[in-house]
């Protein structure tokens, strides 16, 4: 560059000393040269700018310091594992109430799909028919009542005309016979008596048990029940309710290896399940379990089971499917916050700081949920750094500068030898 630069000098010395000036140049040599003077001098100047540019002092570059990182110590805490299950929900009791008389459907007295009653009126079929033949029924039991009585008192009366030998035995016999022979009709009059009522009855159909029912599928003024059985509508009984799930023979030897037996209806208070509907978050539900099938499905290897749990108000309609949680066994685990673990193709890792500030791998087995952390059942002692914010800033390997989260030592079980500085915000 100095070369370059003593060079152009020596070209416009040597150019003054040719003399060549505006006093010795004819006119019209200026008049033909008054354009190269200025067009030179402006290279020039823009050659000496570049040069005294290029032998400026470069800047001299500070490093950069290490990134930051949020780190906090895992805490440990006796945690629930946990089976998570699918299922769907299902009734306790589901009736189809059928027409059992015929007759015409007079009344509908609910409205489709409302939370009934027991005992409560739903139908009524036509009534004229079967309380005439209650009547029937009931006139015939007084006819047969009569005959019994007067062959009664003709058998008492015949009876003692025979002691005193003014009658035949011959009479007595029939009496006796007309007597019972009327005791026999008396008992067939009087149960179909019963018979007539219990069909008066059946005109009235009222709901079973508490519960809901199902839209009408006869409107009134329709016949029913006419050599056919005519199903009118359908009401289950929702409260309590009923998740049927199916588990595995690996998650039933887990779930019965504390108790040693398959849960049933003696474990119903020792055997909690939690369940979780669509649109809700976690598992709000909680039940037991009261049921398993004797015996596994031999194609899936899986076992039926079942849990009950409380419906008062109704919202949990039969069908929907369920998450559940069943609950396996208690057990002391470390805890970090889910941000806090990666995953690839080696699996779970978090990475920890170690005493130099220098970021190391720690590969993980990771456990159930607890609120927002995360249960570590493999890959740390509860003594290290776990890096909870900036993990895109730290890579194996790496020296950060990490700052300890808030509440991080009361997380922790142990002081750290190094610890790092404590955060000062949020």
């Amino acid at each position: 560059m100095h070369v370059m630069g003593d060079r152009i000098h020596q070209e416009i010395a040597g150019r003054k000393a040719e003399g060549v000036t505006e006093r010795t140049v004819a006119p019209t040599a200026r008049r033909k040269e008054t354009g190269r003077p200025s067009a030179l001098a402006t290279c020039t100047l823009v050659i000496v700018s570049i040069l005294l540019a290029g032998c400026g002092e470069k800047p001299t570059q500070h490093p950069q310091p290490p990134p930051k990182v949020t780190v906090a110590r895992p805490a440990q805490r006796v945690v629930t594992d946990y089976l998570e299950l699918t299922g769907n929900t299902q009734a306790i009791y589901t009736v189809q109430l059928v027409a059992r008389v015929a007759g015409y459907l007079e009344k509908v007295l609910f409205r489709d799909g409302q939370m009934v009653k027991k005992d409560e009126p739903l139908f009524l079929i036509q009534q004229n028919t079967y309380e005439d033949n209650l009547q029937q029924a009931e006139a015939t039991i007084l006819q047969y009542r009569a005959q019994w009585e007067y062959g009664q008192a003709q058998f008492v009366r015949y009876s003692n005309l025979l002691e005193k030998k003014a009658a035949a035995q011959s009479d007595v016999d029939n009496w006796r016979y007309q007597r019972d022979l009327a005791a026999a009709n008396l008992r067939s009059a009087e149960a179909r008596r019963n018979l007539a009522k219990l069909n008066l009855s059946y005109t009235d159909i009222r709901a079973p048990f508490d519960g809901r029912i199902d839209r009408r599928l006869k409107d009134p003024g329709n016949l029913v029940g006419a050599g056919e059985n005519t199903v009118l509508a359908e009401v289950n009984r929702v409260d309590p309710i009923y998740v049927y799930f199916n588990i595995s023979d690996l998650d039933l030897a887990r779930l019965s290896k504390n108790r040693r037996r398959i849960p049933g209806p003696a474990d119903a208070q020792e055997w909690p399940v939690f369940a979780g509907l669509p649109g809700e978050e976690g598992y709000p539900h909680q039940g037991r379990l009261d049921f398993s099938a004797i015996t596994l499905t031999a194609t899936t290897g899986t076992l039926l089971m079942r849990g009950t749990f409380s419906n008062p108000d109704g919202k949990i309609l039969p069908g929907l499917y369920a998450r559940l949680h069943v609950p396996v066994e208690k057990k002391a685990a470390f805890l970090v916050p889910e941000v806090a673990i990666a995953s690839d193709q080696q699996g779970s890792y978090v990475f920890v700081v170690n005493e130099k500030n220098i970021v190391e791998r720690r590969n993980v087995k990771t456990g159930p949920v607890v609120d927002d952390l995360r249960a570590i059942e493999e890959g740390l002692k509860g003594k290290e750094w776990v890096i909870v914010n900036g993990l895109l800033k730290a890579a194996p390997g790496r020296q950060v500068t990490p700052e300890q989260e808030a509440g991080a030592s009361q997380r922790g079980q142990a002081s750290s030898p190094s610890p790092p500085r404590e955060k000062a915000g949020p």
